[in-house]
């Protein structure tokens, strides 16, 4: 009996190592490829969708209602990578209430201002994604993600974001991701891997 443990434990082990090993060089294949693109994408990220991340977004020390926004906002990020209009649009819907909601208190007098004018406009601008066909809802997003980063300069995040650029969509472009590897919002599938890390949030 003790035989056999002894063999399967083996077995499990040189079966892990093999598909550690095997996954490594997938990765590294991965990385050399698609000239333009991969040169422009200077990370070693794991390639999760900032929605798997979810989990890791609410800290208790932040504002609630502030991490629900980002996770609606990372949530359209995702949809508009995958090219999937219909979800984009109710996702859209979604992040309009969670900006309605958002609490200003705690901030100083110039601070609610400044947070008031950009969820104004940033409202303006999940409306019109969650009504608007894919290359509108990609236009909208380019001024929505200028007023998320605005808004986490004043507020702050939980955890680590990084903005990212892609200079070729409407003379540059930049929005907000939790995971270093690029995943383009404005182009989706047509470029997927299209732009470069611009600064770290946190």
């Amino acid at each position: 009996m003790k035989k056999v443990k002894l063999v399967t434990t083996i077995m499990v082990m040189a079966f892990i190592s093999l598909t550690a090993m095997s996954c490594k060089n997938a990765k590294k294949e991965h990385n050399n490829d698609e000239g333009h693109n991969t040169e422009m994408n200077h990370d070693n990220s794991d390639g999760h969708h900032d929605s798997d991340k979810k989990e890791m977004a609410m800290n208790s020390n932040q504002d609630g209602n502030t991490e629900i926004i980002l996770k609606d906002y990372f949530n359209l990020k995702d949809a508009l990578v995958v090219d999937d209009e219909a979800k984009a649009k109710k996702i859209g819907a979604s992040l309009e209430k969670s900006l309605e909601n958002l609490d200003v208190s705690k901030y100083t007098d110039a601070q609610k201002l400044e947070l008031k004018d950009i969820i104004l406009d940033a409202k303006e601008h999940a409306e019109h994604i969650s009504k608007s066909p894919i290359a509108h809802q990609r236009e909208h997003f380019k001024v929505l993600s200028k007023d998320i980063i605005d808004m986490v300069a004043i507020t702050g995040a939980s955890n680590k974001l990084y903005e990212q650029y892609c200079p070729m969509y409407e003379k540059g472009s930049a929005w907000l991701s939790m995971n270093k590897e690029v995943r383009n919002p404005y182009y989706g599938s047509k470029m997927l891997k299209c732009g470069k890390v611009q600064r770290e949030i946190n």
